[in-house]
């Protein structure tokens, strides 16, 4: 039995479809048992609470052979990173009373650094926060996720796919939800290790580079244009981050553009992605016109 948190989402649903391909039970902590009806229905075990309940993770994590745990996603967090802070300590009281044999936790590339990192600092404090932890512990740095450029299947009818990496032809670490559900089954289930180790996960790919599959799979030319940098905001607050609170992820693409959250720190192992940006926004389109 394996225990994968955010089942619902892009990463905790390609963990699980993994794990139930190969055949392993899966248990995932929900708090809308309608929202996961779906996964009840392919014999996931559910049980009742979220991650701002320490003693729901701790029942979620009794007796399995390993877990995956992750951070909500919070576009608009507050200025100490509260939320993610009373989520790291819910789980780190709840890991050190279960002790499962092994843990796989997302984060993010940059999450090795501890400050200009804007929302990727939940993932750092995460990282921070499970130090103490004498368990075996896998942290997957994945890299910006494909299905972020989705909207792109809407907007570049036209020829042009608005990004926010500047130049676009800077390649920075970039991975398939797909590959990361891969990657944290294939440590939950493959060989033990002991301590912790940290995976960088994906591969360098530029705006351009994924326009131009875009491109291909929309059978037009599709170029990547760099939104101004002072347009930010506006665009951010067009996505339901509230206006005055985008900062944190004007933070993080600022830190991408910076050049320096690329691979290769020091006492990482390294996983390449297999699926590309083209193979994303195919499978996407077909699921839309089926």
């Amino acid at each position: 039995m394996f225990l994968v948190m955010g089942i619902t989402g892009k990463v905790g649903g390609a963990t699980a479809k993994h794990l139930l391909a190969q055949g392993k039970e899966v248990r995932a902590l929900v708090r809308d048992r309608g929202k996961a009806a779906k996964w009840a229905d392919e014999g996931v075990q559910l049980v009742d609470g979220d991650w701002n309940d320490s003693a729901a993770i701790e029942t979620a994590l009794r007796g399995v052979e390993g877990a995956f745990v992750m951070l909500p996603a919070v576009w608009a967090p507050s200025p100490d990173y509260k939320e993610a802070k009373a989520v790291i300590t819910n789980y780190v009281s709840a890991l050190a009373q279960a002790a499962p044999p092994r843990v796989v936790a997302l984060s993010s590339m940059g999450a090795n650094r501890t400050s200009g990192l804007g929302m990727i600092t939940a993932l750092s404090l995460l990282e921070q926060g499970f130090r103490d932890l004498a368990l075996p512990i896998a942290y997957v740095r994945a890299g910006g996720f494909f299905e972020n450029f989705l909207y792109g299947l809407h907007v570049a009818q036209g020829g042009t796919l608005p990004v926010y990496y500047n130049p676009t032809d800077r390649k920075s670490t970039m991975v398939a939800t797909h590959d990361i559900g891969a990657e944290i089954a294939s440590l939950l289930t493959g060989p033990a290790w002991s301590g912790h180790r940290v995976i960088e996960l994906g591969s360098m790919v530029s705006a351009d580079d994924v326009a131009t599959q875009l491109g291909e799979v929309l059978k037009v030319d599709v170029k990547a244009f760099a939104v101004p940098r002072a347009g930010w905001p506006a665009a951010f607050e067009q996505f339901g981050i509230p206006k005055g609170q985008t900062g944190p992820a004007e933070a993080m693409f600022d830190a991408v553009n910076s050049g320096w959250m690329d691979l290769g720190v020091k006492g990482t192992e390294h996983v390449p992605g297999t699926t590309s940006a083209r193979d994303v926004f195919a499978a996407a389109q077909k699921a839309a016109t089926a």
